[in-house]
């Protein structure tokens, strides 16, 4: 019996920090507000995008100082949700190139979606804010739901589900090594983007054997595939 057009149809899930948005200078800002707060010694940028990539709440576990009560902790994790969605948008733009990728990819008749373990109420308003209207399905972590956060596979299945789509059209495009880890956990084939929060080299060591450095070289790699 042949496929159907939904189970023929190409996916590309993308992550979002680091992939689709540089979303650097307002994590490290929230990060830093949250410690500045706790009277906790400020952190460099880069030392706050290499513990980025686990969800928000991993972010502030690294970020605070070893020995932490557990109360303070969530005290300075409840704050920096608190500042981080007040703020999340005065820095953060798409990388250049992207809207124009993923129109392109969309109007070849590819799905796309976005996964994040970034908290999926920032999620949803940065892509509501930023790259409006591109995506056929957007998720955020939302494990109280029972959907585990990358690089487990959930939430990649989750939006192939939304889409109607089956796995054996997917692609999933990051730029850590969460993300490389989310690709082998669905099976799937993964590009890794240069731009990001990892070094092409990290991204070597994590695995990466597709790597692309600019956008529209991922559109054509995308298409080719």
């Amino acid at each position: 019996m042949a496929s159907s057009p939904a189970a023929a149809q190409k996916v590309a899930v993308f992550d979002l920090d680091g992939t689709l948005l540089d979303t650097t200078r307002d994590l490290a800002l929230a990060v830093n507000h949250t410690l500045a707060v706790f009277g906790m010694p400020q952190l460099p940028q880069d030392q706050v995008i290499a513990y980025t990539g686990n969800g928000i709440a991993r972010l502030i576990e690294q970020s605070v100082p070893a020995g932490t009560p557990r109360d303070v902790w969530e005290r300075a994790f409840d704050e920096f949700k608190r500042y981080y969605g007040a703020h999340a948008l005065d820095h953060t733009e798409p990388y250049p190139g992207i809207p124009e990728c993923v129109a392109a990819l969309r109007a070849e008749g590819l799905g796309v979606a976005v996964v994040s373990n970034k908290a999926d109420f920032a999620v949803q308003e940065i892509i509501d804010a930023r790259m409006p209207g591109c995506f056929d399905a957007v998720l955020g972590e939302c494990e109280a739901r029972g959907i585990r956060r990358k690089p487990a596979p959930d939430m990649v299945l989750a939006v192939l589900d939304q889409l109607g789509a089956a796995r054996d059209g997917l692609v999933y495009i990051g730029d850590s090594e969460v993300d490389v880890a989310t690709a082998a956990a669905c099976a799937c084939p993964c590009v890794s983007v240069s731009w990001g929060f990892r070094s092409r080299e990290e991204l070597v060591v994590a695995g990466a054997t597709r790597i692309v450095d600019t956008p529209d070289e991922l559109r054509r790699v995308l298409l080719s595939m």
